[in-house]
């Protein structure tokens, strides 16, 4: 049976007549298990980019330092384009471990390294059509472009590593092993932190030495994470080639990778929007908006670290085909979801001026961004529902229904924005970028009851 276009067969692609139930519970402890370390593995993130900044900062050279900006720049749109192959490989493999098919698990696996593998090869041959368009696009200086092509040459080697580890901790995270998870991130960052310093400011190879660190960082994660996984794996249980390559399971994959990349690519674009528009009211309210912005992403890997605990254990109960765990997961994720967000909010609300004057010796911006900070303060709690919703999705592969509400969503947060901001100027577009938040979050809740009594449905009656 379909819903939507999307098929209500396990993982396995095996009809659900043929699948038992298999009751587990759900307990805050379960929860807790993937949401700390993972919030933890998050929150490493910023540390390489502050770690790079300062390491081609300290040379002194300003185009070194802009062509590293720029580069960065590229590799986040570039690579947040397919981080599908993590969150897409989450819930398959979430699904396989409640059906208890340790087989198909392996063969998620598998299809996803190989996904991975094969678009960061494509990825490596066409670099310099990737570095074109990014400078097409950002129009750097002559000096700043050239340091951006040296940058983007080396890291650009690490893109099949880069996206294996995608596959490698989606994989990870489908299994509930939230502490490997951040053991692996933690080899992928601290590798890349000392080998950026060693090389970048010991060495004294500057951006490219910091580019070679962000290399040998990826590649030390993959080689980590492909030995902790595959010893894991039961011979007695190891898929066949034809399985790996079953024709069904990979078009699911690629279905469901494919809807969350264009969530992704829509996401992307209300903020680039929302960065274009805040860049008409001028220069310093450009900067402002760019800081407080900071606040809702810092924000965001607190309740992404929620939202993968609700992809594996959503995942994890639509395979074992047992509605009590879903609705209880959906229960402690909403609850946990909705304290991080209120603690955050408190939190940006009374150190939100003093964030702002560490990241800006400006008054002009520092006044601005003072003006503005409640709405960046409210963020945590306007997005609340759409990181949560994210996570039950991706989970349970209702990907098409994700995608829909994004478009939907963004289409109403771009007229929102032209509607309002003649009136309201800098206050609309941030009106219309909380209202984007939760509307996305309160279109996939409604659509949540008729997707889950439909999945269950279908197996009950199997």
């Amino acid at each position: 049976m379909k819903i939507d276009g999307e098929s209500t067969a396990g993982a396995t692609g095996v009809p659900v007549a043929a699948e038992a139930v298999r009751p587990f519970s759900v307990t805050h402890g379960d929860v807790w298990r993937i949401t700390l370390p993972m919030t933890l593995a998050f929150l490493t993130t910023p540390l390489l980019g502050l770690t790079d900044t300062a390491v081609v900062g300290r040379s002194g050279d300003a185009i070194a330092l802009g062509g590293l900006v720029v580069g960065a720049q590229i590799f986040d749109i570039v690579f947040s384009t397919f981080n599908f192959l993590r969150s897409g490989t989450t819930g398959l493999t979430a699904q396989a471990v409640g059906e208890e098919n340790e087989r198909e698990i392996q063969a998620v696996f598998y299809r996803a390294i190989i996904l991975a593998l094969g678009i960061g090869l494509v990825m490596v041959a066409a670099e310099r059509l990737l570095v074109w368009l990014g400078l097409l696009a950002i129009a750097p200086s002559a000096g700043v472009a050239a340091a951006t092509s040296t940058y983007v040459f080396v890291r650009m080697f690490s893109a099949p590593m880069a996206l294996a580890n995608y596959a490698i901790l989606g994989h990870v995270l489908g299994r509930g092993q939230g502490v490997m998870g951040l053991l692996l991130q933690a080899i992928i960052n601290g590798t890349n932190i000392i080998a950026s310093v060693a090389l970048g400011l010991w060495l004294g190879w500057g951006i490219f030495g910091v580019a070679l660190g962000t290399v040998l960082g990826e590649t030390m994660g993959m080689a980590a994470g492909l030995v902790a996984v595959m010893t894991g794996f039961r011979g007695s249980t190891r898929p066949s080639l034809a399985r790996i390559f079953d024709r069904a399971a990979f078009l699911r994959m690629l279905s469901v990778n494919r809807d969350i990349m264009i969530r992704s690519f829509c996401l992307l674009g209300a903020f680039t929007l929302f960065t274009r528009w805040s860049a008409g009211f001028g220069p310093v309210t450009l900067a402002a908006n760019g800081i407080l912005m900071n606040l809702f992403l810092v924000g965001g890997f607190f309740l992404d670290g929620v939202a993968t605990a609700a992809e594996q254990l959503i995942g994890r109960s639509i395979g074992a085909r047992w509605r009590p765990a879903f609705d209880r997961t959906l229960q402690l994720t909403t609850l946990w979801s909705f304290v991080f967000a209120g603690f955050l909010a408190v939190v940006f609300f009374v150190t939100g001026d003093a964030i702002v004057a560490f990241l800006t010796t400006d008054e002009a911006v520092r006044e601005a961004a003072a003006t503005f900070l409640p709405w960046a303060a409210l963020t945590p709690v306007a997005g609340t529902l759409a990181f949560l919703m994210d996570g039950v999705y991706i989970g349970a592969t209702w990907s098409s229904t994700m995608r829909n509400m994004m478009l939907a969503s963004a289409a109403l947060f771009a007229a929102l924005a032209l509607l309002v901001m003649p009136a309201l100027a800098n206050h609309g577009l941030w009106l219309a970028m909380e209202f984007f938040l939760a509307v996305r979050g309160f279109t996939l809740l409604a659509a949540l009851p008729a997707r889950r009594d439909a999945a269950f449905a279908a197996r009950a009656r199997s």
